[in-house]
């Protein structure tokens, strides 16, 4: 039945009128995410450099920092998506995760140790967490099927707008508060909180979710025995993914290490988020109509070409391409993978499977940052961007050894 839809006069004619199409709820959502991204990443841009300067952070601790905060926000992950599953309130745990990520913007100005950073770090990826798996839900059950790439390619993209924005203004405003790292995040509050007004006054839930059965799905094991092999299959191309890209703070040691001025720092997460922000919908629109396989093989090429260019830069201009590259691959790759968790995960507990998703993810990031520091502190940092190179690659013979298509057309069939 999907493939009729998706091979229809109605949905071509859905894909040539591209962002139009699209429900008013998805283009709040993907507003709500520009200003949260603005507030977050002008602090993420900023805050490897704080706790490298100011706090003489090691690059070991600044990995553990990382990676602990994403896998907090994983492990919420899987508790907020199994409860919007159970309640069917997508939006309200919404509120309360891109509520707590707001309140913790002014503890970063405020922290006077490493201590405060990593508490506050914790709290505002537990926010993300709490969130995340509801909000990529929602977008699900407000998009059109025939949309549905399109709608999280959207998303992303407004999405990498204020993550292009934020540092942007970590730049401008550095450069106007003389390099004062704490008085320019207190910029990050305001757009926060705009962000969660936002959703509270214009994003609504489908009116279908106060229509469901009174059964509630719980993460048991008879549930997990319904999420289908080609669903584990995403999880674990999603682990390997994250694998090979690290905590995006490496970008930024990088960038600094290699000469740019403190000031101008954040400058190599313009020029990724740029990319990232000009390739998202396209990619996500593409992904409606090519093979995802294919996507990603693309996504893991660049994401190698990324770490090598990385690995081999000696100037700025060079690790500033690595970052464009790094972009480019975000944006093949985001939209679709959160795409293939909404096609292959039960309507009813595609909350439950965004969450496990994001657990597996943030685990792997967890340990990619580690190792990132750890190789960065024991053979410098060329040896981090090589063995996300490498595990790139080994995702890469992954999808090229698996063939899908018999088993695949066997399903179709059968239904």
């Amino acid at each position: 039945m999907n493939s009729a839809q998706e091979s229809s006069p109605e949905a071509i004619s859905s894909h040539k009128g591209f962002y139009r199409k699209l429900p008013k709820g998805i283009w709040a959502l993907g507003f709500v995410s520009l200003f949260m991204d603005t507030s977050s990443e002008l602090v993420h841009s900023l805050l490897p450099i704080l706790m490298a300067t100011t706090f003489g952070a090691s690059m070991v601790t600044i990995g553990i920092v990382e990676g602990v905060a994403e896998a907090a926000a994983a492990i919420t992950k899987v508790f907020s998506g199994v409860i919007s599953d159970y309640f069917q309130k997508r939006k309200f745990l919404a509120v309360v995760g891109y509520g707590l990520a707001a309140m913790t913007k002014p503890i970063f100005p405020l922290a006077t140790s490493i201590e405060w950073v990593f508490g506050a770090r914790l709290v505002d990826r537990i926010g993300k967490g709490i969130r995340g798996a509801p909000r990529d839900a929602l977008v699900a059950e407000i998009a059109p099927v025939q949309l549905r790439g399109a709608a999280y390619g959207l998303r992303q993209a407004l999405d990498s707008v204020g993550a292009f924005v934020g540092p942007l203004l970590a730049v401008i405003f550095m450069l106007w508060l003389a390099n004062d790292i704490k008085t320019v995040m207190w910029v990050a509050v305001l757009p926060a909180f705009i962000a969660v007004f936002l959703l509270i006054v214009v994003v609504h839930e489908p009116e279908s979710l106060n229509h469901v059965a009174p059964y509630r799905n719980l993460l048991t094991f008879n549930n997990a025995r319904r999420l289908r092999l080609r669903y584990w299959l995403v999880v674990a191309l999603g682990a390997v993914f994250t694998l090979a890209r690290f905590s995006e703070a490496f970008l930024i040691l990088r960038a600094q290490d290699v000469g740019l001025a403190i000031g101008f720092v954040p400058v190599i997460m313009i020029v990724m988020n740029v990319v990232y922000a000009l390739f998202a919908y396209p990619a996500g629109a593409a992904a409606d109509r090519c093979s995802p396989r294919i996507l990603l093989l693309c996504g893991l090429g660049i994401l190698i070409t990324a770490d090598v260019v990385l690995a081999l830069a000696t100037s700025a201009v060079m690790a500033l391409l690595g970052a464009a590259f790094w972009g480019l691959h975000m944006a093949f790759t985001q939209g679709l993978l959160a795409k293939l968790v909404a096609d292959t995960a039960p309507a009813d507990l595609r909350g439950t499977a965004f969450g496990i998703f994001n657990l597996v993810s943030g685990g792997a990031l967890l340990l990619a940052s580690v190792i990132a520091g750890s190789l960065w502190t024991l053979f410098g940092p060329s040896a981090t961007f090589i063995a996300g190179a490498a595990f790139a690659a080994l995702a890469a013979i992954g999808l090229l050894l698996y063939r899908p298509h018999v088993r695949v057309t066997r399903n179709r069939v059968g239904t």
